[in-house]
């Protein structure tokens, strides 16, 4: 018989060298896929399913608890979606609506964040970003640029702007940093503070400052920083030092869960806030909103003025081109959902959030994160010295993941020498997912301990042999390998 590798190639005009009307019949089956491009077309349905197939590998969006991006959206905003992606938004001429629908969202925003009025109108201006990341950036580019004028009015030297912010920022921090060259004046987090501490902030102002960047939810617990505390140390000292706010994820819950708590354009020293529509905005991944306090806050020698589209029209942004479409997403959703809408979300969202932090904290993890409101519905946890296991949290995610989760694990920020996991709580995180991680949890720490025990079983026999006392080579003989590896797979479960 004539296996499959023995088989050789059919005779030159056989019919077996045509294509087969079925795509796993077809010769684009048994090649690899391309990584340069092919001389010949595909046929769509060939092409769609293989590479349908190459993404099977990917992880279950649903099951990716690391991430704060939306996962799921209605049927009706997903065919607004596709029905806007071939319009250009910066094409204001062609696509008037689509501009108009993006001011609306700004002006939802303003109100949203409290900015003051002038004539009952919000005095703050915004734009719609690819996402937190490029308004972050805009945000500080606004900041350096009136930091440098009104240096320059003074006479006073510009080459060495520095921002104050804690080592717990999120990467694209230190990216605006680098690339806009800014010094960073960092605030260390510790092993019980994972936040900003508002006294230390302020005490590294000086005259080379451009501001100070407050995180209103963090990436590694979701906890809220002190935006408040530091705008009051601030007005205490007199100082007129610019806050932005980094609301990325917490902008679009704070407002419908604590109301009261004053973070935004109520603080006087708060010039400029980010938020990602595609975190707790509820829109897929990317769309970002940058807002200023008002027009003076926004220098004008940033703002482009272009006429080659077809029309006057003003731009300031870092990517030109962009598909109208999430923006459309994500004013169906303000309009869809309503203050009560996201306000129902958020709060069941921060419930569930609760449970799962309960339940763990039950099963002796030490829990990093803020409830009942007080920080994003995040739950950042590590392994707690009752729980008197050798394996760590890296080991604990890794097993997680077998079943499908994907939960992170990651070094705390730079100053706290500490693992640690995290789970978001999505939109689509029910409590009743929430069952099935916990039920996950539990099995993957029976499973390691059981696996730890063994492994201390062998290490004690090792220890024990005397084949091992009377070498001091590595032990790599077959009597020892028995020692090693006695039918393990028996005494796990």
């Amino acid at each position: 018989m004539a296996f499959p590798s023995q088989l050789s190639k059919p005779p030159a005009g056989s019919t077996a060298t045509r294509d087969c009307s079925h795509i796993y019949g077809s010769r684009f089956a048994s090649e690899h896929m391309p990584w340069e491009l092919p001389e010949d077309e595909m046929p769509k349905e060939v092409a769609y399913r293989m590479i349908k197939d190459d993404l099977a590998l990917d992880g279950t969006p649903m099951l990716n608890l690391a991430s704060f991006v939306t996962t799921y959206m209605e049927d009706e905003a997903e065919k607004l979606i596709v029905e806007s992606m071939n319009k250009n938004i910066i094409d204001h001429e062609e696509y008037p609506k689509s501009v108009e629908i993006e001011q609306r969202c700004v002006r939802i925003l303003a109100d949203l964040f409290n900015s003051p009025k002038e004539n009952e109108k919000p005095t703050a201006i915004g734009t719609a970003c690819i996402g937190s990341s490029e308004a972050i950036m805009l945000a500080v580019l606004a900041m350096k640029r009136r930091w440098k004028n009104q240096r320059q009015a003074q006479g006073k030297d510009t080459s060495q702007p520095n921002i104050i912010m804690s080592t717990g920022v999120q990467v694209c921090w230190e990216k605006a940093a680098r690339y806009f060259e800014i010094d960073e004046q960092l605030v260390p987090c510790t092993d019980t503070r994972y936040v900003i501490d508002p006294a230390q902030a302020v005490d590294l102002v000086d005259e080379n400052t451009i501001g100070i960047c407050a995180i209103f939810g963090t990436t590694y617990t979701g906890q809220y920083e002190d935006v408040k505390g530091i705008n009051d140390m601030l007005v205490e000292r007199r100082l007129d030092t610019p806050i932005h706010v980094d609301a990325a994820s917490g902008g679009f819950v704070a407002p419908f869960v604590i109301p009261e708590l004053e973070w935004d354009f109520r603080l006087s020293n708060v010039v400029s806030i980010n938020a990602s529509g595609h975190k707790y905005g509820l829109v897929y991944p990317g769309i970002g909103w940058a807002l200023w306090r008002s027009a003076e806050y926004l220098p004008e020698e940033l703002i482009f003025k272009i006429d080659y589209l077809g029309a006057d029209q003003v731009n300031f942004t870092l990517n030109f081109s962009k598909p109208a479409s999430n923006i459309v997403a994500q004013y169906y959703q303000m309009i869809r959902l309503g203050k009560r809408g996201y306000q129902s979300i958020m709060t069941t969202l921060t419930r569930t959030a609760d449970y799962l932090a309960d339940q763990l904290k039950s099963m002796g993890f030490i829990i990093m994160s803020d409830g009942c409101g007080t920080g994003l519905p995040v739950v950042a946890f590590r392994l707690g010295p009752d729980q008197s296991v050798f394996f760590d949290e890296f080991e604990l995610a890794h097993k997680i993941r077998e079943r499908g989760w994907i939960v992170p694990a990651y070094t705390m920020a730079a100053d706290c020498k500490m693992s640690m996991c995290r789970v978001v709580v999505r939109e689509d995180f029910t409590q009743s997912r929430a069952d099935s991680l916990l039920h996950d949890i539990k099995h993957a720490l029976v499973t390691l301990v059981q696996r730890e025990t063994i492994n201390i079983q062998r290490y004690q026999l090792l220890l024990s042999s005397s084949q091992i006392k009377s070498s001091q080579k590595l032990c790599v003989e077959t009597s020892c390998v028995e020692l090693i590896d006695p039918e393990p797979e028996k005494n796990i479960f």
